[in-house]
């Protein structure tokens, strides 16, 4: 199916395009939101990028009759037409004295982690009379640490992941490190897994990171080779 995502948002390049009835999944392939991807009626498709709503869809057989199948995405935060600068603009948190002004900004799953793991500190304060036993108490706790720290990795690979959705389009992979249309998907996980490149694509160092991926590409098609 050749298809095409429409929003009032500019840039479209990047959007994930999900088969969940096959677990097939494309990125839309260029700026206007075009994208292809192999479906059959029944199937159900999942739209999903970072700025905009998630959108699914159960195709059906009117779907393919179309010459080009459209959906349009809501973007999940308002653009602003006009900003207004006032004269108390400098007036923040910061100028306040409310928080330091290194203090570290953390994303949802930090924030989570970080609360989980101060909540050790004041366990025995939160064993109600004839309650859970402390033990009992710190093992749920700790489990709770450990799925939150795994939530944390899953959600800063999910940033790396965005970050070279919206650098590299298939086109690159394609034609300049020759992977296989069928395997780009693939081959964006294998990125995401080495340190290296992980790494260079957070100190934004696009051109590192382009360096390191054709090494990883040529490894990645060697294993595909010897599979």
């Amino acid at each position: 199916m050749k298809g095409k995502v429409v929003s009032n948002y500019d840039d479209l390049q990047g959007i994930n395009v999900i088969n969940l009835t096959t677990n097939y999944a494309t990125i839309t392939s260029d700026y206007d939101g075009n994208f292809e991807i192999k479906v059959a009626v029944g199937d159900s498709l999942l739209f999903r990028a970072v700025q905009f709503n998630d959108y699914k869809i159960k195709l059906k057989k009117e779907d393919f009759e179309r010459k080009i199948f459209t959906v349009k995405l809501q973007t999940k935060i308002r653009q602003l037409d006009e900003v207004k600068i006032n004269e108390f603009g400098n007036i923040n948190s910061v100028s306040l004295g409310l928080v330091s002004k290194n203090q570290k900004k953390y994303t949802p799953a930090e924030r989570k982690l970080r609360t989980a793991e101060e909540l050790h500190w004041y366990s025995p304060l939160l064993i109600p009379l004839g309650g859970m036993s402390i033990d009992g108490l710190l093992n749920g706790i700790s489990g709770r640490t450990l799925m939150l720290k795994k939530a944390l990795v899953l959600e800063r690979k999910g940033f790396v992941l965005e970050k070279i959705n919206l650098w590299f389009d298939d086109k690159y992979f394609t034609e300049k490190l020759k992977i296989p249309t069928d395997y780009i998907n693939g081959f964006k996980y294998y990125l995401v897994e080495d340190a290296k490149i992980t790494a260079a694509i957070n100190n934004k160092n696009k051109t590192l990171a382009s360096f390191l991926m054709a090494e990883a590409a040529t490894e990645y098609l060697t294993r595909l080779k010897s599979d």
